[in-house]
This record gives structure tokens, sequence and C-alpha cells, in this order.
């Protein structure tokens, strides 16, 4: 995806950022983030500065910065505020409240996990039955497909028991319950008075309470937590209580398909899917 700087933008869009907020001081690029065409800082003398994204062409990105927009309204106080959103010509731009703080630590002893913990349960109140189903979005089949185009991921695993569960999980995580679905250390904001913000809400959809937390599941793995210590610490702290060992047999298994097919980028996190995955199996009579 084309990068722009901000003097590369059409002249529209920036005169539509200006309009919106003032004069501005100064334009800092974010070194992060693949998904837009352009994201920045934007600095505006004395008052708060506002974080702008912008997407050009009709594609999935920006879908999902169209999601994001409307995600402060679904979960405030939670997603950040936005202050102002334009369709200009081919663009979509947002202008979002520049939030000032740390990404999460999710390492075994952390402080901040009770954070986490009651970001969750927030996220979790909160019911959203006009989003697009999960059950809808996890309607494909993954390991049929890797065993076809690759079948040296499957290694030793057998492909009619990972099918089986696999064909479960869509019907499984079903629910109206708000789903960020893409939960990790560097989608927390943490702010110094430890007040927590959740980013990024490019893929959210309705569907079972658990589905969050058994997603960061597999962000405290690979953090360094055992599976067992990492469920443990699900079970007593979050939503993921309210799942059955099947529904997270099968949502493992169903992650860990989908995370290997899409691995190009992801490898070492789609490794701890299947590792997780794998115990899981291990584990299930």
């Amino acid at each position: 995806m084309k990068k722009y700087g901000w003097s590369e933008l059409p002249d529209s869009i920036r005169q539509a950022v200006r309009t919106h907020i003032g004069d501005i001081a100064d334009v800092q690029p974010t070194t992060t983030g693949q998904s837009c065409n352009f994201s920045a800082t934007v600095r505006r003398g004395s008052r708060e500065p506002v974080f702008v994204k912008a997407v050009v062409g009709v594609s999935p990105a920006m879908r999902w910065l169209r999601n994001e927009a409307e995600a402060a309204g679904l979960a405030p106080g939670i997603a950040p505020a936005v202050l102002f959103a334009d369709d200009i010509d081919d663009w979509l731009i947002v202008g979002f409240e520049h939030l000032t703080g740390r990404p999460a630590k999710l390492g075994p002893g952390s402080t901040d996990l009770p954070l986490i913990a009651s970001t969750l349960a927030r996220i979790s109140a909160v019911t959203a039955p006009t989003l697009r189903p999960l059950t809808l979005r996890w309607a494909s089949s993954w390991w049929p497909r890797l065993a076809e185009e690759r079948p040296d991921t499957l290694g030793a695993w057998n492909l009619d028991l990972l099918s089986h569960w696999e064909r479960q999980a869509p019907e499984r995580v079903s629910g109206d319950t708000l789903v960020h679905s893409d939960l990790h250390a560097d989608q927390f904001i943490i702010t110094d008075t430890e007040s927590v913000h959740v980013i990024d809400w490019g893929l959210p959809a309705a569907g079972a309470a658990w589905v969050d937390p058994a997603l960061l599941v597999i962000r405290l793995i690979d953090a360094g937590h055992s599976p067992g210590e990492a469920e443990t610490w699900a079970r007593q702290h979050t939503r993921w209580a309210d799942a059955s060992e099947d529904d997270i047999t099968a949502f493992a298994v169903y992650v860990a398909g989908l995370w290997t097919y899409k691995a190009a980028a992801t490898d070492e996190i789609a490794r701890m899917a299947r590792r997780y995955a794998d115990w899981r199996l291990s584990t299930t009579r």
C-alpha cells in the first residue's frame, strides 16, 4: 500500500483537515500501521493534537477505517473518540483523539494484566447485534486448503480431526457481544493514570463474549505464559469462563488454521496459535 506524506496529499484533503482542526503547527507521520495510505499526529499549537488516518480508493482498507470511525459510537471511552470523518473524492479521512500512553505488557507477573482484564470486561458488556456476525466471517475452512496447498504445515496432525473441530467453530463463536477480534499488546494504550483505551477497530464483529479473551490467551502464550497458565488467567478474570471446553478447542483449531494460512507477515504468532491448538487437542478427551 502506498504511503503518502502530508505534502503529497491532495490539496482538498489537507484543506479538509485544516477546516476541521484549525491551523497546523506540525505533522508527525507514524512509523507503524500498514493498512492506510496516510497516518500522522497533527499538532496544532497549544491545543490537543489530532491523530489523522486516510485511505484512498474503495478497498478492504477503506472499510476497516470506516469501521474504526464507527467504533467510537459502539465503545465510547474505550475506542478513541472521532473528531471528524469525511469522504472526499476517492478518499476517506478520519480524525481521532490523540492518545498518549504505552502498549500493554502481557508477560507473566505483569501489573498490566488486571487493567487488561477490566478492559476486556468493559468490551464484553457491550452488545452489538447490528455488526456483521463473527459466525459469517468464520465460514471458511482453512485446514483443507492448507492440506492441499501447503501440506508440510500439517506435520503429524490429523486432517480429519482438525476439520472436525474447525467445522464447529463458526456456530460456537455466535453471539451479539462486541468483539474487537484483533487484540494484542499494541492495541491497548495505557496512560500514566492507568486508564486504558483500545485502538485499531478495523474488524469488529458480533460474537460470543469469550472470543476476545480467547484470542488474548494466544497472545499471553506468545508473551511467555504456558498454555495452561494463560487459560487459568483468562478463566479467573474474563468471560473466557463462559465457554465450554469444546468451544475453546474448536476456536483454537480454527484460529491456528486461519493464522497459518494468512501467515505471510505473522509467522511467529501463527506458530503460537498452532502450539495452543496442539495443546488443546492433546488435553481434549
